[in-house]
């Protein structure tokens, strides 16, 4: 197989948001912060999902053309939890926690929510087989 996974999601934004983009990651979410690099307009850094990264960069251009990229979707054991989090720390939830069959050969029971994160980025909290 040529690919074995994802590797990273990446996201844009701007110098004066990185902080708060850090906060909801590395702070709300709990997310371990790898590394950072540059400064200013250069900056960036990266966080660990334990099942690929997310990578944030400092140089977005607006607008931002959202694109054919809709979500990401972060794997938990626990959405409800999650979405407390978010809540909490004051961010918007776009979707309460829900389970779900998707209905494919065979059926997948889940239990999914949204939000949205600092920057408007919609997040899929995503937990297959439900809690």
């Amino acid at each position: 197989m040529l690919i074995q996974g994802i590797h990273h999601v990446c996201i844009k934004c701007d110098q004066s948001e990185m902080e708060k983009v850090k906060n909801f990651y590395h702070g709300v979410l709990q997310l371990p912060l790898i590394r950072t690099w540059g400064e200013g307009e250069a900056a960036g850094m990266m966080f660990d999902t334990g099942a690929g990264f997310i990578e944030v960069f400092s140089n977005a251009e607006r607008p931002l053309p959202q694109g054919a990229i809709r979500h990401f979707a972060l794997q938990t054991a626990d959405v409800d939890k999650c979405v407390e989090a978010v809540r909490n720390a004051g961010y918007p939830v776009t979707m309460e926690p829900n389970d779900i069959i998707i209905q494919s050969t065979p059926p997948v029971p889940a239990r999914i929510a949204f939000v949205n994160g600092p920057v408007g980025e919609e997040i899929e909290f995503f937990c297959e087989g439900g809690q």
